[in-house]
């Protein structure tokens, strides 16, 4: 009798499987990199345009807005860089609304669901804003800056709180660290926010010499911090893989 082989079941073909770390650091390295890249191209190439504001007084950094949008090639350089993390944010977006679905006890699940729902807006506000520069189009670029940050903080508050007072069951030791950092980065943020419109304000108000550098200086701790609060999730994840396969779609399953 000659032997009889099971056809390959299509449905259960595996497209990828990746680590979750892996994705997690991918996905900030590359807006990471352009950040870093785009200040010190400002600072060595364009420093006299990139620092000069209405004021004509010394200043000694570039605003953000200044050193990823206003020339080249950081506007290229940094908009690549958002195209191409976008739907990893957005598959990382996924993940956390299943994890919230099986980690969130029943009556604050709305809560993760609206978590997710900032985190998407926010991912997609930050797409805009580097697609349409306050030299572009100053109205677009000025919504999609508001959108971004209100969706953010709201966002870094409302995943903390989750984690730390809606959890099923108790935090596992990287779970812990993971919401050690949250509330660390969370509240930096919130502080260098405040500072970096505190010095807007005065440097419009004053132009008083160097004011604007710690404008800028704020600015960058702001974006450096949302990097980092975004980055906890290689610790809520770090057992996990990624896989997509044509049966399920995209899920999580232990290594």
């Amino acid at each position: 009798m000659l032997p009889t082989y099971e056809r390959l079941n299509e449905s259960k073909k595996v497209f990828f499987r990746l680590p979750f770390a892996k994705l997690a650091v991918i996905a900030v390295s590359l807006p990471l990199g352009a950040f870093f890249f785009c200040v010190l191209w400002s600072l060595k190439y364009d420093f006299v345009r990139s620092t000069f504001t209405h004021c004509d007084v010394a200043n000694y950094l570039p605003s953000v807005s200044a050193a990823i949008g206003n020339y080249e090639p950081q506007k290229t350089v940094w908009r690549l860089a958002i195209f191409l993390h976008l739907p990893m944010r957005l598959a990382v977006a996924k993940m956390y609304l299943e994890y919230y679905r099986e980690n969130i006890r029943r009556n604050r699940r709305m809560f993760g669901i609206l978590a997710c729902t900032l985190n998407v807006i926010e991912d997609f506000a930050l797409f805009c804003l580097s697609l349409w520069t306050s030299a572009d189009n100053y109205e677009i670029h000025r919504n999609s800056f508001v959108v971004f940050i209100a969706c953010s903080e709201c966002y870094m508050l409302i995943s903390y709180m989750l984690n730390r007072s809606a959890r099923k069951v108790v935090l596992l030791p990287q779970e812990e660290k993971s919401l050690k950092y949250k509330r660390n980065l969370f509240l930096v943020n919130i502080v260098a926010f405040g500072l970096a419109g505190y010095c807007f304000v005065r440097h419009n108000a004053r132009c008083e010499r160097g004011v604007y550098t710690f404008f800028a200086l704020f600015e960058y701790i702001v974006v450096l911090t949302n990097m980092g609060f975004h980055m906890t999730a290689y610790w809520d994840f770090y057992a996990l893989n990624v896989v997509c396969d044509a049966k399920n779609g995209l899920y999580l399953t232990h290594f």
